[in-house]
């Protein structure tokens, strides 16, 4: 293939990815895409194959975060994109080398995948997650596979499915180039077995269906939860320009929530969640605010989660979900332990202020949290409500939603604010998260926005009651406790390690190995790929 089919191919394979991710939600282009990368990076070496990656992650990453800057401008939402696509450059790189003989190698493929996506979530500064290959994968049989092994290795089976689709068609475009006098002449072009055609396929299609006998299983007892979107006054970077509506919105949600509850038209709560940012008013430090959430709970005489700012400790702010309790106000508290760098705190700032004083409009960075977040409470049934913790992008992060399932939670909430994004795709994008998380934990979420989307998840991934953008509304219901524990939980990072240490083992092999001769039979077709 040369130089300009192999780019037109990449950046086709972007392209396709988009329309896996909400709001296309079309799963199945997710390993369409990377049939398109694999194909398009085989045989291109180390440096051409950093540039197709690259370039095909921008037609991905630029379009899909475009929300990221819809109130900030284009250069956040361009570095941030031009990032992210550095490493599917890196993957490009990597496996363009490994298949430098021109053969596509659907392991190498595979592996490669892990490893790039796990960089992506750990640096710089912690890393960023979002639009992982998995989190498309909701709705379809690769998606189940998250119970067994986690994100990553429903990223390595789509990447190893891909492959296994490009190798089926590398022979038949090696004959079409032969056709069109791209390629060996095709009196002289060998002729491909029928089961080198039928094995890569049948590979395809064995792993696009395993998903399938993976259980997702929604048993156990229930509890009664009410999750409160408020709404905001407006929407955009000055959202919380009145805090005290912000507040005031979610109490008034509540309180007529609570006369369906009297009225005998509703079930009564067992947990009330409020979102992120429902109280920006300090509520430990601000009598008016606090006065009014102590009221609210009384009120509605059950337990009641509060996304809000605390200003503390002296210089810091910090992003949390407090816990009160009828007759005990405020009995527990989590801190947000995976701050956003470059809008929660601005890391090496000094540095930064060289290219932009606009780093200075975070006048006080937020506090890292220490630990996980677990709140403990009791059920009207008895039942122990044991609430793992997780405030806005941190649902991405697989360590964070690990770390409290194996604290013991045996529900998620995740509470965010979506007003900053406007009518995006961050919000549905955020909700896919949500559910995919469920199905690998095995734990039922409830999903709370400011603003929207929110839901109640059960552990099979599905979504009940998703509430609409930029409304005031309330999800509420029944959802199951469950404490078993899935493989994935288990296994924890475990496969990403044995990805990377493979992936190790076969590029010192490669090293060992040194320059491929090429064969006579390809020697045409890769002098048409010299640039």
């Amino acid at each position: 293939m040369n130089p300009v089919r192999r780019l037109l191919v990449s950046l086709l394979g972007g392209g396709v990815l988009c329309f896996a991710f909400p709001t296309f939600d079309v799963w199945v282009a997710a390993p369409v895409a990377l049939a398109l990368w694999a194909w398009a990076w085989t045989g291109a070496g180390a440096g051409r194959g950093f540039a197709l990656g690259t370039t095909g992650g921008l037609v991905f990453f630029v379009p899909t975060l475009s929300w990221s800057g819809i109130y900030v401008g284009a250069l956040p939402w361009l570095a941030l994109a031009t990032l992210q696509a550095l490493f599917i450059g890196v993957a490009g790189a990597l496996y363009g080398w490994l298949s430098r003989r021109g053969s596509v190698r659907p392991l190498a493929f595979g592996l490669v995948w892990v490893v790039a996506e796990g960089l992506r979530a750990r640096v710089p500064y912690g890393g960023f997650p979002w639009l992982k290959l998995a989190f498309s994968q909701a709705d379809s049989p690769f998606g189940r596979l998250v119970a067994v092994g986690g994100a990553p290795f429903v990223g390595f089976v789509l990447a190893l499915t891909g492959a296994l689709l490009a190798l089926a068609a590398q022979p038949a475009f090696a004959a079409f180039l032969a056709r069109r006098g791209s390629g060996p002449a095709s009196d002289t072009l060998p002729r491909m077995p029928s089961r080198r055609l039928l094995l890569p396929v049948a590979g395809a299609l064995l792993l696009g269906v395993a998903g399938l006998a993976v259980p997702l299983p929604t048993d156990g007892p229930t509890a009664q939860f009410l999750g409160v979107q408020g709404n905001v006054p407006r929407p955009g970077l000055e959202f919380n320009a009145e805090r005290r509506a912000v507040l005031d919105n979610h109490v008034t949600a509540t309180r007529k929530a609570q006369e369906d509850v009297d009225a005998g038209r509703a079930p009564a709560p067992d947990l009330v969640v409020w979102p992120e940012n429902a109280s920006d008013i300090d509520p430990l430090r601000n009598a008016d605010a606090k006065d009014l959430i102590l009221q609210t709970v009384e009120a509605i005489r059950r337990p009641l989660i509060v996304g809000g700012l605390l200003e503390e400790p002296a210089g810091f702010v910090s992003n949390v979900a407090l816990l009160f309790e009828p007759g005990k106000g405020n009995t527990d508290r989590y801190v947000k332990r995976h701050p956003v760098p470059f809008a929660e705190y601005i890391p090496n700032r000094s540095f930064w202020r060289t290219f932009s004083s606009e780093v200075d409009l975070v006048t006080r960075d937020f506090v890292q949290g220490p630990s996980p977040g677990v709140f403990e409470v009791t059920a009207a049934s008895g039942q122990q409500i044991r609430a793992g913790l997780a405030i806005c992008f941190e649902v991405a992060y697989d360590d964070i939603m690990r770390d409290a399932v194996r604290t013991g939670a045996n529900v998620l909430v995740v509470q965010t604010n979506n007003a900053t994004f406007g009518y995006t795709a961050e919000s549905p994008q955020q909700l896919a998260t949500s559910r995919l998380r469920a199905m690998e934990f095995g734990r039922s979420v409830v999903h709370v926005s400011t603003v929207g989307q929110s839901a109640l998840i059960t552990p099979d991934g599905t979504a009940h009651q998703v509430t609409s953008l930029f409304t005031q509304a309330v999800v509420r219901g029944p959802l199951p406790l469950r404490d078993a524990t899935t493989l994935a939980t288990r296994v924890g990072e475990a496969p990403e390690w044995v990805a990377a240490a493979a992936l190790l083992t076969m590029l010192a092999l490669g090293l060992r190995g040194g320059r491929p001769t090429v064969p006579e039979t390809t020697k045409e077709e890769d002098d048409d790929d010299a640039p």
